[in-house]
């Protein structure tokens, strides 16, 4: 377009807009529009005054259930009032000019900007979730304003018509936006899906833990298989091009995803065969333990007891050695060392420090009580150790191991048995050196 033409146009819209000044028409609208807008505000104003139901909070006491909510929900859309008082008192405009001056073009346009302040200001209202809100505001509000104002099948096709063929397969622009809007609805209504479901699975206490862990996963896999198959429908694919996405998926699986595949199955074989569960103590070859604290599909979480987190895939619970503390039997066996003098009573030594261990309430009297055995006569004193079982592990909250090196220093120390500290004798020999060694150099005379 040339400048010539700008100005041809521009000219053209000039003089309609001129036309629209000097037509009665006009401000015969614009006067129903000022005058819908002052009887909407009026008509609030009179009604939040005189309706109870606007004025008065609803009481949790005097109102209960759904009569309760409905009170709250009328009380809450106060604000909405007006707005929707705006758009009724336009369409009785658009009605009114229709009839007296023939065209209502401009009321039109006013009611349909007010029918998307009310959406826009009842979004706001009654959405609290952030991520839903910010979808209806970006998505529902434009949809509707096109609707309104008569675009939206326009705005269809042209997006439709925006496409890319391959073989009997045809994608276009306004199947992609489809696809995105229904696919982050399906995936954040799977998510929220997901999490109810394995809440319940996991309240199921009649159900040992593994087997509820395996069936939330199992429920989690059925879940995101079912909305994937929903979101195909909804982007008009053909199931039967599923057949052509398996084999490719199997030649995936079987080179560039054959790590995540044998994760994957390791987790299943690991759920099946019920050789750890949660809350097991886990100890890995190489040293690391924790505590499991959830086995997903790829990996598995170890927590520590110093709040670290360890991610290890599920292969290596399959293919290397761990070690499960906990998993049958809670209880562990420990001992402690220590040595006392050899001027002591080693047989009252065994019976107090026994007799002292005995009483630390973690301590269990089975499958054996506290065990005081001689280790072996030491260059400084006597060695000995305790061993003894308590339910649960030395570490963490529980510090079983301090608590009973304090019980031994204690009875030690009032029974007056000397716990005893390297000595070394050392013997001076006097005699003449052999060999003399001048450090200056000889004078001469």
């Amino acid at each position: 377009m040339n400048i010539e033409q700008l100005k041809i146009q521009a000219q053209t819209i000039l003089d309609k807009l001129i036309e629209w000044g000097l037509s009665p028409q006009f401000y015969a609208q614009v006067l129903a529009i000022v005058a819908g807008y002052i009887i909407a505000r009026f008509a609030a104003k009179f009604t939040l005054q005189k309706v109870s139901l606007f004025t008065t909070k609803p009481d949790p006491e005097a109102h209960q259930g759904l009569l309760l909510k409905a009170r709250q929900w009328v009380f809450a859309s106060r604000t909405l009032l007006q707005p929707i008082l705006t758009v009724i008192a336009l369409a009785i405009g658009v009605e009114a000019t229709s009839a007296s001056v023939g065209t209502a073009w401009l009321v039109r346009l006013a009611q349909s900007i007010s029918v998307v302040g009310v959406l826009y200001a009842a979004i706001n209202l009654f959405i609290t979730h952030p991520l839903v809100r910010n979808a209806a505001i970006w998505i529902a509000i434009p949809v509707a304003t096109l609707k309104v104002f008569g675009w939206l099948d326009e705005t269809i096709g042209f997006m439709d018509a925006v496409a890319l063929s391959v073989g009997n397969i045809r994608i276009s622009l306004f199947m992609l936006f489809k696809a995105a809007i229904a696919g982050a609805f399906f995936f954040w209504l799977g998510r929220l899906s997901n999490a109810a479901g394995k809440k319940v699975i996991h309240k199921q206490q009649s159900i040992d833990p593994p087997t509820r862990e395996l069936f939330a996963k199992l429920f989690e896999i059925v879940l995101f298989l079912v909305i994937f198959v929903m979101l195909l429908q909804v982007m008009g694919l053909d199931l039967t091009a599923l057949t052509v996405f398996g084999g490719a998926l199997g030649v995936g699986l079987g080179f560039g995803l054959q790590q995540i595949a044998s994760n994957f199955i390791s987790g299943i074989i690991l759920l099946l065969e019920r050789s750890m569960g949660i809350g097991d103590y886990i100890e890995l070859e190489d040293g690391r333990a924790g505590i499991l604290k959830q086995l997903n599909m790829r990996s598995s979480t170890l927590e520590t007891f110093d709040g670290k987190e360890i991610m290890v895939p599920n292969e290596k619970f399959i293919t290397t050695q761990f070690t499960n503390w906990t998993r049958d039997d809670p209880r562990q066996r420990y001992e402690v060392e220590f040595s006392v003098s050899y001027d002591s009573d080693l047989h009252e030594v065994k019976k107090l420090v026994e007799e002292a261990v005995a009483k630390h309430p973690r301590v269990l009297g089975e499958p054996e009580d506290p065990d005081c055995e001689l280790r072996g006569f030491g260059d400084s004193g006597v060695n000995f150790a305790i061993e003894f079982w308590v339910d649960g592990l030395d570490d963490g909250k529980n510090k079983f191991s301090s608590d009973v090196l304090f019980l031994i220093w204690d009875v030690l120390k009032e029974n007056n048995i000397t716990i005893p500290f390297p000595q070394r004798d050392v013997h001076i020999v006097s005699d003449q050196p052999k060999l003399q060694i001048r450090t200056g150099p000889k004078k001469q005379k």
